[in-house]
């Protein structure tokens, strides 16, 4: 597993790292996931899917964790494998956020699953709430989902405070994760903020994929300037992945099979290799929610470059048509 600084922060960090947003909680947006998941889904089930996930992670060498406040017990289950087998700090680099709260009540069924608001008094009890379980692990603490419309980016207040546990060393580094077809326009007002002549952000994290690629070039520049780059939904919930059956996107799924059959890929290792080839990325994020797919993943990073990029470019979608779709999208 290559490893490398994530940005200019010094984190280390492997090329894939683990989500645990689809394993953590009962209900997610993901094709397939009745499949994937276990029958029962108790809090002490779902911990032990996390567990397993994580055991062959170590195995593999992957050294980066995504989390969040919002992903269910994410943060608690991890803190407790983190305990359970005395993993040492400098194994694995731990990445979180703040800004959107579980609402689920463990229920698929909920009417709503996350709550957002971008205050600097939740960022403030989230932030505490995080340290409560993860201690000094927090490696990066971020913006969940920034946008425009939300007005943290012109929150002096909130970043000034996240400057603030930047600087009393509460989390190693400061970043956003970025959501919807506005992405671009978020991530190049993030890219001018300061808080006392420093830049605010050392991190973001955003959807690129087969589909959505659109904000490449942004992230390229933001790499150029230190910025480290993280790539989430790198499978579009399930769509780049033999879950998709959506008759919909047929021709899609014979497309990406023929061009997986011809480099003697899966589709789910074609889509990882899609985003492994850019090299201003330092973490692609696994979303596995079985050990078999982790290490389907994994299996991507020996794929050779190959122009991806230039031979998928036809399965592009217009950015609001995926964002669009994204929101067509179940919870299961």
């Amino acid at each position: 597993m290559m490893n490398r600084n994530l940005g200019s922060t010094g984190i280390r960090v492997s090329r894939l790292g683990l989500g645990l947003a689809a394993v953590a909680r009962p209900g997610y947006i993901t094709l397939g996931r009745d499949s994937d998941m276990p029958a029962e889904r108790s809090p002490e089930a779902l911990y032990q899917r996390c567990a397993e996930l994580l055991d062959a992670a170590l195995g593999l060498g992957i050294r980066y964790v995504d989390v969040a406040r919002s992903y269910g017990r994410a943060e608690e289950f991890l803190a407790r494998w983190i305990t359970e087998r005395s993993v040492p700090r400098d194994a694995i680099a731990v990445g979180s956020k703040w800004g959107y709260e579980y609402t689920a009540g463990w229920s698929i069924d909920a009417a709503v699953h996350e709550q957002k608001e971008h205050s600097l008094q939740r960022f403030q009890r989230q932030l505490a709430e995080s340290r409560a379980l993860l201690g000094d692990r927090i490696d990066l603490y971020q913006i969940h989902s920034a946008t425009l419309e939300s007005g943290v980016l012109e929150n002096g207040e909130v970043l000034a405070a996240m400057a603030r546990a930047r600087a009393e060393g509460q989390v190693g580094a400061i970043g956003l994760t970025l959501s919807g077809p506005a992405s671009a326009a978020t991530l190049a007002r993030a890219m001018e903020l300061r808080v006392g002549g420093v830049r605010v952000f050392d991190a973001v994290q955003a959807t690129c994929n087969i589909l959505e690629p659109s904000l490449a070039p942004l992230l390229a520049e933001a790499a150029d300037a230190g910025v480290g780059v993280i790539v989430k939904e790198v499978h579009a919930n399930g769509r780049l992945t033999p879950a998709n059956r959506r008759p919909e996107d047929r021709r899609l799924m014979e497309a990406l099979e023929r061009a997986a059959s011809e480099r003697g890929l899966a589709v789910d290792q074609l889509a990882l290799a899609f985003v492994l080839e850019m090299p201003f990325v330092d973490v692609v994020n696994s979303g596995a929610a079985t050990v078999e797919q982790l290490r389907s993943h994994a299996g991507a990073l020996a794929v050779a470059g190959g122009d991806l990029r230039r031979d998928l470019a036809a399965l592009a979608e217009n950015p609001e048509e995926y964002w669009s779709e994204r929101s067509t999208l179940p919870w299961s």
